[in-house]
Formats: structure tokens, sequence, C-alpha cells
């Protein structure tokens, strides 16, 4: 199986940067990928050649961004496996989607009632629910994190009851790389009734992710970690938990009729799509998902887990370094402290040399307290990383120990 990763490469005009005169190596993204030329020609386009509000014009502008609007979210249909295109809801990320459906929880829960999420997500997929709890008066718990940085499955499945309402946790850890077994997990769920919710912010561009197959009732994620802008994003959800579910924000296109004293709500997707959408990236997200979708996945799949390999392989001989995390299914991400400096210093000496990672608590306190660190440093890979690179991120470190010795 080959992989043309110089041929990609070329593809991403900002890998063509340097640094203070050093090439860049960019290895943090888990934090957002870059962007292939074709996206960034699809977002310039929107803006040159029909720029246009959507669903509301009876001119040629607005009916030609309305198909391309359209189009995207057929795209996301097809990438995800969902059963109707009206259940994707476009939102400006992981974050807004996750609140969407809180919003609805706090108002659908109510005293004696359960939710479940882990001790791994990010606080997106965490405080949202404590809030849900609080403004409900159900209970908040939570599933275990291992020494290896798995979920204890064991553990999670003695929490769920016939108490339990809804699950929420993630595809794949934005901290550590776990990639978690959401569909057995999403299966023990179901054997109580529980509403399933998968944060999938690293997992789209990363796992294959067929919603029926998992066979959970959200699934979220964001454009700009599989090569799509920022601010644009995807919450879908069964159409019949949906139609019924609380609005979260109110304004144009999500009504239906409007008195001066009541108003009903629009069909979905548009119930959940108040005011002016993002077109732009909506239509970018749509071409990325299109790009990658045309891509050998068992190709970038065996290419990323090289990477991985190469660098833990490295990691495990590097005196003075520990990693954290090494669950045995994992993507890219290698998160790590040194007996030398603070994770920020690293990170701050590391960009000195031309790399960029991401250091700090990930979003993810709880998680950094179960394993007694403040934070780690995290190079994440991406299919347009190379092997080389990984040598250059480890002998940049080797500086990095010198310097902090």
């Amino acid at each position: 199986m080959s992989f043309d990763v110089a041929a990609i490469r070329e593809q991403f005009p900002i890998l063509k940067r340097e640094i203070d005169g050093n090439p860049l190596v960019y290895l943090d993204n888990a934090a957002t990928t870059q962007k292939p030329q074709c996206v960034i020609d699809a977002l310039v386009d929107y803006y040159t050649t029909c720029n246009s509000n959507v669903h509301r014009g009876a001119h040629r502008l607005a009916d030609e961004a309305t198909r391309r609007f359209e189009a995207a979210r057929d795209i996301v249909k097809d990438f995800i496996h969902a059963p109707k295109r009206e259940e994707v809801i476009w939102t400006t990320g992981t974050t807004e989607g996750i609140n969407i459906i809180a919003n609805g929880l706090s108002q659908l829960l109510s005293t004696g009632d359960e939710v479940i999420a882990t001790g791994m997500e990010h606080h997106a997929n965490l405080v949202t629910w404590q809030q849900a709890c609080k403004a409900s008066g159900a209970t908040l718990k939570t599933v275990p994190v291992t020494d290896d940085g798995e979920l204890d499955q064991t553990a999670y499945e003695a929490l769920l009851n016939e108490r339990t309402k809804f699950v929420a946790f993630p595809h794949v850890s934005n901290a550590l790389g776990t990639v978690n077994p959401v569909k057995a997990m999403t299966a023990k769920a179901k054997e109580f009734g529980a509403w399933v919710l998968i944060d999938g912010a690293q997992g789209a561009a990363h796992c294959k992710v067929d919603v029926q197959d998992i066979g959970c009732d959200f699934y979220v994620f964001s454009g700009h970690k599989i090569y799509a802008p920022m601010g644009i994003g995807v919450l879908w959800g069964q159409a019949s938990l949906l139609e019924n579910w609380p609005v979260w924000r109110t304004g144009g296109e999500m009504i239906a009729t409007v008195t001066l004293q009541n108003a009903t709500w629009n069909v979905l997707p548009y119930r959940f799509e108040a005011g002016t959408p993002n077109v732009g990236d909506a239509i970018a997200l749509g071409e990325a998902i299109r790009w990658f979708s045309a891509l050998d996945h068992h190709a970038v799949v065996a290419h990323e887990k090289a990477l991985l390999d190469y660098a833990t392989e490295l990691a495990e001989n590097f005196d003075g370094l520990t990693i954290i995390g090494n669950a045995k299914h994992k993507i890219g991400v290698l998160s790590f402290v040194m007996d030398q400096g603070h994770p920020a210093d690293i990170g701050f000496l590391l960009d000195r040399q031309g790399i960029a990672i991401r250091t700090g608590d990930h979003c993810a306190q709880p998680l950094m307290t179960r394993f007694g660190v403040p934070g780690t440093a995290r190079a994440s890979f991406s299919l347009y990383n190379t092997l080389e690179e990984v040598d250059i991120l480890f002998a940049a470190l080797k500086k990095v120990r010198s310097m902090l010795a």
C-alpha cells in the first residue's frame, strides 16, 4: 500500500512556510488542521462568484448559493452515513452542537435522572452536561480513566441503570489520542434506553464514521479539524428526536409562522439554524470532505499509524520523557511530559526551531488531574506529516533537554 505524502503536501500552501528560518513542522493537528488549496479555492470562489444569502432570494446569486450550500449538506450526510439529509444541522462547531443538545436536555430531564460522561472529556463535552444537570436536578456521573488512558469499561457498565437517560463520550480523546469503543458503549447504553451523544471532533478526520452502524442518537464534529475552515461544524441527530427537541436559538429561518404573540418552528434542519448561516464555510466544508473522501482511507490510516508508531518508539527511548496515554487503540497523538521543563517551556523552545505543537491542559483539566500533571506537550499528526518531521521533532527535543537541564 503506497501513500504519496509529498503529493499531498503540495496541496497545502501553508506547509511551505518558514518559522525563524526553519521549515515549518506543523504538529498541532488535534487543535486544527491546515487547509488544502481546493478548500481555500472553494471559499474564495463563493465570495467572488455567488455571495448571497440562501433560501430567501429571488435572484441568480441566491439560487446558486443555496444549491451549493445544500449540496454540502448532502456531502456531509453521505460522509457520516446519515439516513436523512434533514438530520444534518449546520453549527459553528462541536461546542455549539453539544450546547444545542444540552439546552434541550436541561428541559427534558428531572430530579432522579442520571447523565453519564467520562473522565477524558474536552470541557465542551463535560461542562455542558454539568449545567444541564444543575438546571434539571439530574445527577452527573463519570466513567473513570485507566492508567493506560482508556475508559474503564467495567466501571462504565456498572454506572448504567434504569435511571440513566443520557450518555456522552468522545470518539477520540483530544488529549491522549485514545480511540474509544463507541459502538459497544452505545449498545450498552441502549440496553437501558438512554440517549447517546458522541463528540466526534477528533474522530471525523481519523476514524470511519457511520452513525447508523454506531447506533448513537447524536454525533457532532467541527469542520476545522477535518481540513475545512473554522466557524463551521455539524450536529447530526436522529430525526425522530430532533423534530421534537427544544430549540435553542430563535430568529429568522427557524420559524414556520409568527404572530405578535406566538410562533411555530420550521421543519428540520432549519428549526436549529436560526439567522443567516455561514454559507461560505459550509460550502468549503463540503469541499474538504469531498477531497478527504477521495483519498484511500486505508492508506491514510496506515500512514498516520506509521507516524505514531515511529514517534512512540523514539519517545520510549528518550531519557527523561514520559508518554501520557498508552491506550492499545490510538490515533496520531503523542502527549508527553519531560523531567526537564514545563510543557509551556518545551513548546516555546520547539517553536523557535520551527515546530508547532500544543501545550497545556488541552481543555481537559480533570484528565490532567487524573494523571497528576498540570498539562502535557502534545504532538499530533495528520496525513501530510512525514517520518522526517518526526525525526526533526526528536532532534529538537534533544536540544530542548540540553537547554533546560
